[in-house]
């Protein structure tokens, strides 16, 4: 019987690759700006990386880093590394928020440059400013092992859940919409029709792929993945259908909508396009047109439809909380649709019934 020897020990391989390597590219972005601005060694830079690089959305990272970037930046005009802020200091950076400037593009400038010239940011935006500054220390004393959040005590803005800022378009504001983009061409006919129709929001819209089309209990589908990573089966309406149909001209694989090169259309790009799109239906504040309001049409329209039900526009708005639906309904409130007329006139029949008993 041979014994058995063990092995030599070896030695660990070389490193040939960093974890940095494994970030999304907003996580290396925001890393490499602030290692420009600080000490070599500084742990500030690669923390803040790695806290955009666990947040699962596109969207959340860009956003993030840009929320993250005007704290910190206040923090070093202060003479404050953000790891050493205090209380006082984010509680100050609030109220600054308050009647700060926003940085708006500057009409006829270099390609990205913007000026603070805008106005202070809304409530909503303040808030979720904040937010992200907390969500970020939060992480750095979990990371560090040591230290605190100073934003945890700041209070947020007072935020009323029943407003949406969106200013919503008639249903024959949409149509023109949808007329102007059948004009415009297959893609961009397509882009509204999957928008507006499917309630689509705009990253869900520009991330659904040719494969994910199909059909389930005799409709036509595509699957799209919500926030959070929730996969969903939308409904695809004839018409809808039909566009893409026009628009992939029998291509099978890839972005539903994409560019020569396979890659998802810019998000910008189609900004600037329903821009264009709204001045040519004639629509009110083209200037300020974006993707949402197309969706947040398609649920208002959706809930002033007869015989409309609030269960199932949120399943058609992929919303969870229906509070969320009920703030697309630009008909709330309406005086003419009040069920106090109904309370009272079902009042009155019975009091009629009762005096033609006696």
């Amino acid at each position: 019987m041979t014994a058995l020897v063990p092995r030599t020990s070896g030695t660990l391989a070389k490193a040939t690759r960093s974890p940095v390597d494994d970030w999304p590219a907003e996580a290396r972005q925001l890393a490499d700006e602030l290692a420009a601005l600080y000490p070599a060694g500084d742990p500030l830079p690669a923390i803040a990386g790695a806290w955009i690089a666990r947040q699962k959305r596109t969207n959340t990272r860009q956003t993030y880093a840009r929320q993250y970037k005007v704290w910190d930046q206040y923090a070093r005009e202060a003479g404050t590394h953000p790891f050493e802020a205090r209380f006082t200091l984010a509680e100050a950076f609030s109220r600054y928020l308050e009647t700060a400037p926003t940085l708006v593009p500057v009409k006829g400038g270099y390609r990205g440059e913007r000026a603070p010239t805008g106005p202070p940011r809304s409530d909503t935006s303040r808030a979720n400013l904040l937010s992200a500054c907390s969500s970020f220390h939060a992480y750095a004393v979990r990371a560090r092992g040591t230290g605190a959040d100073p934003f945890d005590l700041v209070a947020r803005p007072d935020i009323d859940a029943d407003y949406s800022p969106t200013k919503g378009n008639t249903e024959d504001e949409a149509a023109r919409l949808i007329d102007a983009a059948y004009e415009d061409g297959p893609r961009s006919y397509a882009l509204v029709c999957v928008i507006y129709t499917m309630a689509m929001r705009l990253d869900m819209t520009l991330k659904a792929k040719v494969d994910k089309l199909g059909h389930s209990e005799g409709h036509r589908v595509l699957d799209v993945e919500l926030k959070g990573g929730r996969h969903v089966l939308k409904p695809v309406p004839p018409e809808t259908g039909h566009a893409i149909d026009v628009l992939l001209d029998g291509r099978t694989t890839g972005y539903i909508f994409q560019t020569r090169t396979g890659k998802p259309l810019d998000p910008k790009y189609v900004w600037k396009l329903l821009r264009r799109l709204a001045a040519k239906a004639g629509i009110k504040n083209a200037a300020t047109f974006h993707p949402h309001v197309l969706k947040h049409d398609a649920v208002t329209h959706a809930l002033g439809a007869p015989g409309a039900k609030l269960h199932h526009v949120q399943d058609f708005a992929d919303h969870k909380d229906p509070r969320t639906t009920r703030r697309y309904d630009r008909r709330r409130g309406a005086l003419s649709s009040s069920p106090a007329y109904g309370v009272a006139a079902r009042l009155a029949e019975r009091r009629t019934t009762a005096e033609q008993g006696e």
